[in-house]
């Protein structure tokens, strides 16, 4: 290798390393995913032009980390009991996790379904869309689930 280009290399590689210094404590803390799994409570509403008719109602929902996945399971009241778990996929950015998943929830609960949302410890938000349906959820930490985070 001719010493021009080894004085090249060297120092590029002096630069590269002053400005991308290894992760101390702080930053791998920081790396660290937030515990999104276990127990959620809140609300989900459709959206609609008149709040009045379509009131925000009551959402439970139970989050188990499998592998890169997470299984949601939706637990509330829409006229009658529903129970419905989805997968979603989920990816860290920052001190969150952001959520995306599709299922069919069948012809009667509106058909296929697709999810997006986010999550950190203590809230868990989210929109959710259909071909006849469009919505959001928030849910926080149950109180009982939280005291121990």
């Amino acid at each position: 290798m001719k010493p021009a280009l080894t004085a090249k290399l060297l120092i590029l590689t002096l630069a590269i390393g002053i400005a991308s210094p290894g992760l101390d404590a702080q930053d791998a803390a920081k790396a660290k995913p937030p515990e999104v799994g276990g127990e959620w409570t809140g609300t989900w509403s459709i959206h609609n032009t008149d709040p009045a008719k379509a009131p925000p109602k009551a959402l439970d929902c139970a989050v188990v980390r499998s592998g890169d996945a997470w299984h949601a399971t939706f637990e509330g009241e829409c006229g009658r009991p529903y129970k419905y778990t989805i997968k979603m996929e989920g990816r860290q950015a920052g001190s969150i996790v952001l959520f995306k998943g599709t299922t069919d929830l069948g012809p009667k609960d509106g058909g296929v379904f697709d999810w997006i949302g986010r999550a950190n410890d203590k809230e868990f938000i989210g929109f959710y869309t259909s071909g006849r349906y469009s919505g959001t959820f928030k849910l926080e930490r149950k109180k009982d689930n939280a005291s121990k985070k």
